[in-house]
């Protein structure tokens, strides 16, 4: 496997990158949609939401921690996740100063 070259970018476009890579998974969107929904949710609840094994979920919720996308809190044997509001309002600003660089003329 070849050794990437994310020196060649600047730091905002590593981190879009980073960041649509994270997302790019249609669980993971429904997880972050349930947890809008719901504004918490127990580990537990995601299995049966979503109908995917434990282990999957579990993957996912990693994937998006590690993201700092989601945060959570451990409650006796389970772990209730909820958005990160300073995480998401920067993916947001992100998102949005990307989207909004178009300026809708093309060729």
């Amino acid at each position: 496997m070849g050794v990437t070259k994310t020196n060649l970018f600047t730091e905002r476009q590593n981190e879009l990158a980073k960041l649509a890579k994270g997302l790019a998974h249609p669980a993971r969107i429904a997880i972050l949609e349930h947890l809008i929904s719901s504004n918490t949710c127990i580990n537990s609840d995601l299995v049966q939401e979503l109908g995917l094994a434990q282990a999957t979920i579990s993957q996912h919720l990693r994937e998006l921690k590690d993201l700092g996308i989601i945060q959570g809190n451990i409650e006796g044997a389970s772990i209730s996740y909820c958005i990160n509001p300073s995480k998401w309002d920067e993916i947001k600003s992100l998102l949005g100063g990307f989207f909004d660089s178009f300026s809708g003329r093309c060729c």
